[in-house]
């Protein structure tokens, strides 16, 4: 549907919206919701499209705009972006808010199946503002998992919002029976996959100190951009230590449709956990020996 289609049926909703809702609150309450409704259904649909008017060779940026999700090619009038596109970059920008600040729903958590727990991070500022409080478990969530986990297993899936639930909420339907169905392939022994609530990579270290498993794999939220808001990644860390740092991990990321498509990332990382238990490394370890 284009921009100004969507208008159109907003605008025509919300007349009908005053007009059958004067002196009744309760009627003006409902018919609100109704828009609400009408409005969460749009499916807006960007177009590949050179806007560059009159273009010295408008094949080159048409190639161009094919290979890469940059803005390139889009026009201008005056100084400024074209109407479309500026409602486009808009757009985008929101969905990308949306993807941080939302977060994962108890719907999708119930369909997934998934125990959730909870990092200390007891809000979104606090998140986002204090990284620490995001890589260590809440005290109930602690007690949770040195009772229910399953112990001694070769891996642990861990599942984080991170900066995009909307990647989580995209990919992991698709990712995590994938993955699942590689590691028994392989015959690799895994604990239950869990999700943890505003979490980030490094809470994956005290995941591993409980659960005393072999590799401890996160698939988190990325942080979105404007060329989408639906991206994860895989963080795998072999055996880690309080030494652990940032090169001991091996990470795949840019998994979305758009990327690596969630199925085939399953399946690949299933093959990189089989590498990385065969050599007993991951990170740049992982890499020198292979």
């Amino acid at each position: 549907m284009d921009i100004q289609a969507i208008v159109k049926q907003v605008i025509e909703e919300l007349g009908k919206v005053e007009s059958d809702s004067i002196g009744n609150s309760s009627s003006l309450l409902e018919n609100k919701e109704k828009v609400n409704e009408i409005v969460q259904q749009i499916n807006f649909e960007k177009e590949k499209k050179v806007r560059v008017d009159n273009p010295l060779d408008y094949s080159i940026i048409e190639k161009a705009r094919t290979i890469t999700p940059a803005r390139i090619g889009i026009g201008r009038t005056g100084t400024r972006m074209k109407t479309k596109e500026y409602l486009d970059f808009r757009i985008d920008h929101a969905a990308a808010q949306d993807a941080v600040l939302r977060g994962v729903s108890d719907q999708f958590l119930e369909e997934m199946n998934l125990p959730v727990l909870q990092s200390k991070s007891e809000s979104m500022e606090e998140y986002l503002m204090n990284l620490d409080s995001g890589r260590k478990l809440n005290e109930a969530s602690r007690k949770w998992a040195e009772t229910n986990l399953s112990k001694n297993k070769q891996v642990q899936i861990v599942i984080s919002d991170g900066l995009s639930s909307t990647g989580i909420e995209a990919n992991i339907p698709d990712l995590l029976p994938a993955l699942i169905q590689g590691l028994k392939v392989k015959n690799i022994t895994f604990g239950e996959p869990i999700f943890i609530r505003r979490s980030r990579v490094w809470i994956q270290d005290e995941i591993a100190s409980i659960a005393n498993c072999d590799v401890v794999i996160s698939l988190i939220g990325e942080r979105p951009g404007l060329a989408t808001s639906k991206s994860i990644s895989a963080y795998l860390v072999y055996r880690p230590t309080k030494e652990t740092v940032e090169a001991d991990r091996t990470v795949i990321s840019n998994i979305h449709d758009g990327g690596i498509p969630p199925i085939e990332a399953g399946a690949y990382l299933s093959d990189l956990i089989a590498d990385v238990l065969k050599n007993k490394a991951s990170g740049v370890k992982l890499t020198q020996l292979r």
